[in-house]
């Protein structure tokens, strides 16, 4: 498959590394990845504020970027960008946009995939070569879980990773108390929140806690390296991504 790879703004500016391990693996399965190189935002911080008609632009050139019949698919390691994308577009499309705006929107959102489901859904696999020697715990992100309902398709993947310790993580449909510019408007909440997400990790003992947005794992990333707990945060993609004569170095966490 032609797959066109939608970066995101958090892994363009902040987490790289995501979305080359995304890249890689995807190639490392047989599938041409190609990155478009004037995509933008997807526009979901402006929606999620209540600025519906702001992101016009921004959907337009999603459609435009990705909308070419020869990419087969787009894949997003991102629950809430992948959300966007398949839920927000659309409707900023009817209530401000054109036919064509319309026409585009409906065209990739159709091809569009959250990395797990495309993984599990699309391609049917669940195992992809990783090797991961290391105690692991999940949280799923709140869009992944429930606007994409990708439901346990991550931890099918995480479980058959060669030589993981994947350990099951207490409360863990709670949200982590990110929720964008909720952390920053309600940051009271959030913190306690984050607090309550954090607890739940220490109990599990694990080196690391993945998800696949990495938002939620920079706002739980930040809280547990102020704590110096000893675990550290990794998408979703760099431990799949991982292999036996390629693995991924853990470096260790403050403590």
């Amino acid at each position: 498959m032609r797959i066109g790879l939608f970066a995101t703004c958090l892994g363009d500016t902040l987490f790289p590394e995501a979305v080359k391990s995304t890249a890689v693996l995807l190639a490392r399965l047989g599938h041409e990845v190609v990155f478009p190189p004037e995509q933008t935002c997807c526009g979901q911080m402006h929606v999620n504020t209540g600025y519906q008609r702001e992101p016009v632009p921004l959907v337009r050139n999603f459609a435009e970027q990705f909308g070419d019949a020869s990419i087969d698919a787009v894949v997003v390691p991102s629950g809430s960008c992948a959300g966007s994308v398949r839920h927000q577009h659309e409707i900023v499309a009817e209530r401000y946009g054109d036919a064509a705006l319309r026409a585009g929107v409906a065209t990739v959102k159709s091809k569009t995939y959250e990395l797990s489901e495309f993984l599990v859904d699309v391609l049917g696999v669940t195992g992809v070569g990783a090797y991961f020697p290391h105690r692991v715990t999940y949280h799923p992100t709140c869009h992944s879980l429930r606007m994409l309902r990708v439901g346990d398709k991550p931890l099918k993947l995480l479980r058959a990773v060669d030589s993981i310790d994947l350990v099951d993580l207490p409360e863990a449909d709670s949200c982590c108390g990110f929720g964008g510019t909720f952390a920053l408007k309600n940051a009271g909440t959030s913190t306690a929140m984050l607090q309550d997400k954090m607890r739940n990790i220490a109990t599990t003992g694990s080196a690391v806690c993945t998800a696949n947005d990495s938002s939620c794992l920079m706002h739980i990333g930040g809280g547990l390296s102020r704590i110096k707990s000893g675990t550290r945060t990794l998408h979703l993609a760099q431990i799949l991504s991982s292999t036996r004569t390629s693995p991924y170095v853990l470096t260790e966490a403050v403590r």
